[in-house]
């Protein structure tokens, strides 16, 4: 899968709703900043298979902060994009 999750099945309990169980999927995640609004599709994350909550490990949300450095300091207002997997 892509770059910082784990293939192994290692199991959470969501803390959400309390009753679902993680499991290995993709999610859309909204980041907005001084006015500008970068959307991220398909992004790696363990996704609740109850209620939907999605978790992003630290290795990818490090790397969705610095896509949206980059775009805010490009003059990015609205940007839509896929994710990316590293190929390093």
């Amino acid at each position: 899968m892509g770059a910082g999750i784990r293939k192994e099945k290692i199991l959470m309990k969501c803390v959400i709703c309390k009753h679902g169980e993680t499991q290995l999927g993709k999610t859309t995640v909204t980041l907005e900043r001084n006015g500008a609004t970068l959307v991220v599709k398909g992004v790696p994350a363990r996704v609740c298979d109850n209620c939907g909550e999605a978790y992003v490990d630290e290795a990818i949300t490090r790397r969705l902060l610095e896509t949206a450095e980059q775009a805010l300091r490009a003059g990015v207002q609205v940007d839509v994009r896929e994710f990316a997997a590293s190929t390093a």
